[in-house]
């Protein structure tokens, strides 16, 4: 059925006839493809046997890591040779049309022991909940106190939390009454343990966004043209492949609270390298091999099935939670990792009266200019020190174009470049860092969980390693 719906909706996405229709069929798709991940991990925990599961959950994942890579790369390929970008969702209809059959004819049907009633009005105010905290959050912007003063960011957020609590309330009486079949588990949210997984998974959310800011780390840092950005993508998205098996078989081999405490570090390790030691394109790629390392092991097995150890019923449930905490994950993180990017840009204009001088020194020792050219660059060295905040990037950029000299006008890009490069890094570093972070929240999210296993193991008479 999900397949079915993300078919039909990327036909009715390439045959759109409005921005409205489009809007509408991109709802469609979203309802097909957001469950296709959920209900095949679900499936493989229903049917694969235990001592198994941490291999085919970590193949699952490794897929994903494999088509984060090709469907970027082959998205830009249809691009290139087509020029429409109809083709980017037409692809999709005979992709859909071989995996329904495929699934028919192969796979066998698996359901929960004891399915419920759909729970139509808990989706429907989920989905309100988390559309008005989005829209409260987009609608922060650099000046973070300012913007919670103002009603459509403190509205919606407000509003956003109300639906929620309701959410959590009705979920609540419809589990005490038997009434239906909550798409929140209330139970298990009641559980400290699976509570500590779902914020496990909010923070690996987090850590997924950081991977939206790949292609424009490497144009505003590392000089890569803007058609060829989104190709740095794949160190980290193959790392991450790889990442998913790695997790698969540390489960088998040492449980999944230990495979999630890795893969906090293996990532916390590859963000801190982005600030710490990143300044060429080989640098670029050890260190977002690092990182995809660290975020496969964790979006493979390990949080999966801490999420569903021990249950006979509710693992789609399960799943189902774990997956929108993830979500919300990345929903959250980019508006704190935009607000790094959008102050160091702010501060730009402060930048180039502090540094700009030094560095278009730097660049002219030895450089022989034309009286004219002399006289542009004393105008332009008299209007930065005219003020605090010295001249913009967009006036100096103004001023570029209207330079003849071309000795000059090399050399004015280059220290422009120079210090744009500067705020880049500064607000990148301020992104990564806090990846970094969350990384380490990941390694204290599975010592958290990790802590009672130890002491239950030794209040039974001896310590016993975790296993699955």
């Amino acid at each position: 059925m999900e397949i079915a719906l993300f078919g039909i909706g990327s036909l009715l996405v390439a045959l759109s006839p409005s921005f409205g229709f489009y809007l509408f069929a991109r709802v469609v798709q979203a309802l097909g493809g957001g469950g296709i991940f959920i209900i095949g991990s679900s499936h493989i925990l229903s049917t694969v046997e235990p001592d198994k599961q941490a291999k085919y959950l970590g193949l699952l994942g490794a897929m994903n890591g494999i088509a984060a890579v090709l469907g970027p790369n082959i998205g830009s390929l249809l691009l290139d040779l087509t020029g429409k970008w109809h083709v980017l969702f037409l692809i999709n209809v005979p992709i859909a049309i071989v995996l329904f059959i495929l699934g028919l004819r192969k796979l066998e049907e698996s359901s929960d022991p004891s399915p419920g009633r759909l729970d139509l009005i808990g989706t429907i105010i989920l989905s309100l909940g988390i559309l008005s905290l989005m829209l409260g959050l987009t609608n922060i912007d650099v000046d973070f106190v300012k913007s919670l003063t103002r009603p459509n960011a403190w509205g919606y957020l407000l509003g956003g939390v109300g639906l929620l609590s309701l959410l959590l309330f009705l979920e609540g009486k419809m589990e005490r009454n038997q009434s239906g079949d909550p798409i929140l588990p209330i139970r298990l949210i009641k559980q400290p343990r699976y509570l500590m997984v779902l914020l496990i998974g909010t923070l690996s959310g987090g850590l997924l966004a950081a991977m939206i800011y790949i292609p424009s780390f490497t144009e505003q840092v590392l000089g890569i043209s803007a058609e060829n950005s989104g190709y740095w993508m794949t160190p980290l998205a193959l790392a991450a492949g790889l990442g998913a098996g790695l997790g698969g078989m540390l489960v088998s081999k040492r449980g999944p609270v230990f495979t999630v405490i890795m893969s906090g570090l293996i990532a916390a390790i590859g963000f801190m390298l982005f600030p710490l030691w990143l300044e060429t394109r080989w640098q670029f790629i050890i260190a977002s091999a690092v990182a995809g390392v660290g975020i496969g092991v964790i979006l493979g097995a390990p949080l999966n099935i801490l999420a569903t150890e021990g249950l006979k019923k509710d693992k789609g449930s399960a799943l189902a939670s774990l997956s929108l905490l993830r979500q919300i994950g990345m929903t959250l993180a980019p508006a704190i990792y935009a607000g790094f990017i959008a102050r160091a840009f702010n501060n730009l204009g402060t930048l180039f009266a502090e540094k700009f001088p030094g560095i278009l020194q730097q660049n002219l020792a030895g450089v022989t200019l034309s009286a004219d050219a002399q006289a542009e660059l004393a105008q332009i060295g008299q209007r930065m020190s005219s003020g605090t905040s010295g001249v913009s990037e967009s006036e100096l950029s103004g001023k570029l174009g209207a330079i003849q000299d071309p000795t000059l006008k090399q050399v004015l890009g280059d220290s422009v470049a120079e210090v744009t490069k500067m705020a880049a890094q500064t607000g990148f570093g301020g992104l990564y860092w806090t990846a970094a972070i969350l990384g380490m929240g990941i390694i204290g999210g599975g010592a958290l969980i990790l802590i009672p296993l130890r002491r239950k193991s030794l209040q039974g008479g001896k310590v016993k390693e975790e296993t699955v």
